[in-house]
């Protein structure tokens, strides 16, 4: 598959490249730091504004599916911020215009409405960010796109890929799982048309 990448250069985003590149697809990674990837014969590299709409637009007719990860820095994530928000209007915007209807997107668990104090701490402390995944959510899910939305609970650096994916729930016992582990779902649910216009937790 021809596959579109935005949010690259973030922990899940590079995990996400070199899972596909391994899987034999062809990779366009769509970065404002192109400095920070290694092209190779099957990875394009193009620079640009993800929360501009006709740089994405420029860049993504060919391709079969659009998986973002972008983040937001987690000095962000505790004020207010549209960050994702902003870039999701613009990629449903330039996927629209470009029929291509196939999209992963990493969002957070702190959405689910989990019992106990864990849960209700994080909740309030990422107020913000949660408004900010909301919103992007609500894009989404209106974009009338053959979207999927994944909600990992905290994220670690592992070489583990494995995971466990439950439709509009958080598995139990989810606390912390890979980066690599969401990489490994996107793109299971790509390759497999799964879980289309579903939410899914995810858990290691």
């Amino acid at each position: 598959m021809k596959l579109f990448v935005l949010g690259a250069t973030g922990r899940t985003g590079m995990e996400i490249v070199d899972l596909a590149l391994a899987r034999g697809h062809q990779v366009t990674a769509f970065v404002r730091s192109p400095r920070e990837l290694r092209p190779s014969a099957s990875l394009t590299i193009v620079r640009g504004d993800p929360r501009r709409r006709e740089m994405i637009s420029a860049a993504l007719p060919g391709h079969d599916a659009v998986l973002s990860a972008i983040g937001a820095p987690p000095r962000d994530a505790l004020r207010p911020n549209t960050l994702l928000t902003d870039c999701a209007r613009a990629t449903v915007d330039a996927m629209t215009s470009s029929g291509i209807a196939r999209l992963t997107i990493v969002s957070a668990a702190v959405l689910f409405p989990e019992e106990g104090l864990f849960f209700a701490f994080f909740r309030w402390l990422l107020k913000h960010h949660a408004r900010d995944l909301r919103a992007m959510e609500n894009i989404v899910q209106a974009s009338g796109l053959e979207w999927t939305i994944a909600r990992p609970p905290r994220l670690r650096k592992s070489p583990d890929a494995t995971f466990r994916a439950l439709h509009n729930a958080l598995p139990p016992g989810s606390r912390v799982m890979s980066f690599r582990s969401v990489a490994a779902f996107m793109l299971d649910a790509v390759e497999h048309r799964s879980h289309v216009t579903e939410v899914v937790g995810l858990a290691q």
